[in-house]
C-alpha cells in the first residue's frame, strides 16, 4: 500500500493512505536502503510503500522517488536534512521587522529549494514597511520572483491565489508569524509564539515539520529557524539558483563567477546589471560549501 507522509518524529510516521484512512507506521528495520545518507529519511510529504500489521499499523518498505523538496544542512550531524518534500512551491514567510528583514537568509533559502517554484512572502505589514525593504524585495520580482505583501493579523487573503491546488512547504525564521499564517488560512490551531525582544527573534513554536489539508490546497508547516544553512550540494546548482548569474557567457563555460579569469560578473556589476549585494551573498554561500566539504566528505566515507 501506498500513503503520504504527514509527519515524522523518530521514526514514527503518522501517513495518509489514498482512500484517506491515517496510519500509524514506523520504518522497517529502522533503516531505508537509500543512495545518499541524509540526517531523516522521511519527512512531511514524501510517499510510501507500506506492508500493514494491523488495523490502522503498518511497516514502511520503500520511500518512493521525490520529485522536489526543501532542505538544509543539518550542522550538529554533518548531513542535509530534507524538511518537506513533493511540494509545489516554497513559501519563504519574511517580516519587515521583529525580526528585522534580511535578504541573505532569503538569498539562503531560495538556494535550498529542490524542484520547487518559491515564493517570497512578506508578512507583518501591518507594521509599516521601510523603503529599503520594499526596494530590496522589488529587485527579486525583477528577477521574477512573486512577491506577496500581507497581514496574518488582518489580513491573509494575497496569498490565497497563489496556493489554490499545490503544497505548499512554508519555512521562515522564528517570530516572522509563519504559524499565524498557517493558522489565519486554515484555522489549524498552529502553536503561536511571542518575541523574544532581548534578541529580536522568535520563540520556536512548531517543533517539527507537518502536512496539513485545506479546502483545495494543503500547507507543510515547519519548524521556525534561526538560520539556514545551504544543504551540502554542487556549487552549479547554487549558481542555478541565482537567476542573474545563469546564462553569462564568460571566456570559459565552466565559470563559477568566483573570480576566474574572464568572468564577465565584475563588469556586469559596475554596469548595474547585478546588485553587489547579492552577488556577495552568492560568494558567502560558495565559501561555505568550500568550509564544509571535508565534514561531508568525512561523514560519506563514515556511512
Amino acid at each position: 500500500m501506498v500513503a503520504k507522509v504527514i509527519k515524522s518524529i523518530n521514526g514514527l510516521v503518522d501517513a495518509k493512505d489514498e482512500s484517506g484512512k491515517i496510519w500509524k507506521l514506523r520504518i522497517k528495520g529502522k533503516v531505508l536502503s537509500l543512495e545518499s545518507e541524509e540526517y531523516n529519511p522521511l519527512s512531511s510529504g514524501d510517499d510510501v510503500v507500506f506492508t500493514p500489521l494491523s488495523d490502522g499499523e503498518g511497516l514502511i518498505t520503500e520511500r518512493l522517488e521525490r520529485h522536489s523538496s526543501f532542505s538544509r544542512w543539518n550542522q550538529k550531524r554533518e548531513c542535509n536534512q530534507t524538511i518537506a518534500s513533493n511540494i509545489d512551491q516554497v513559501a519563504i514567510v519574511l517580516s519587515p521587522e521583529s525580526p528585522p528583514y534580511r535578504s541573505r537568509f532569503l538569498d539562503r533559502a531560495l538556494c535550498s529549494i529542490h524542484g520547487a517554484k518559491p515564493l517570497i512572502v512578506l508578512n507583518k505589514c501591518d507594521l509599516g514597511v521601510a523603503v529599503d525593504v520594499k526596494e530590496s524585495l522589488s529587485s527579486y520580482s525583477d528577477l521574477g520572483y512573486d512577491v506577496v505583501y500581507l497581514s496574518a493579523k488582518f489580513d491573509p487573503s494575497p496569498i490565497s491565489g497563489y496556493l489554490s491546488g499545490k503544497i505548499t512547504c512554508f519555512v521562515g525564521q522564528s517570530g516572522v508569524g509563519k504559524s499565524s499564517l498557517v493558522n489565519a488560512l486554515l484555522d489549524a490551531h498552529q502553536r503561536v509564539g511571542s518575541i523574544v525582544w532581548k534578541y529580536d527573534r522568535g520563540r520556536h513554536t512548531t517543533n517539527h515539520s507537518v502536512l496539513i489539508e485545506g479546502d483545495g490546497f494543503s500547507i507543510i508547516d515547519t519548524p521556525g529557524v534561526r538560520e539556514i544553512i545551504v544543504p551540502m550540494e554542487e556549487k552549479r546548482s547554487v549558481l542555478e539558483s541565482f537567476p542573474e548569474l545563469r546564462g553569462i557567457e564568460c571566456r570559459y563555460k565552466t565559470c563559477l563567477h568566483e573570480g576566474e579569469d574572464g568572468c564577465m560578473v565584475p563588469d556586469l556589476i559596475r554596469e548595474g546589471k547585478i546588485k553587489e549585494e547579492r552577488y556577495e551573498s552568492y560568494l558567502r554561500i560558495l565559501s561555505s560549501l568550500d568550509e564544509r566539504r571535508p565534514e561531508y566528505e568525512r561523514r560519506a566515507k563514515r556511512g
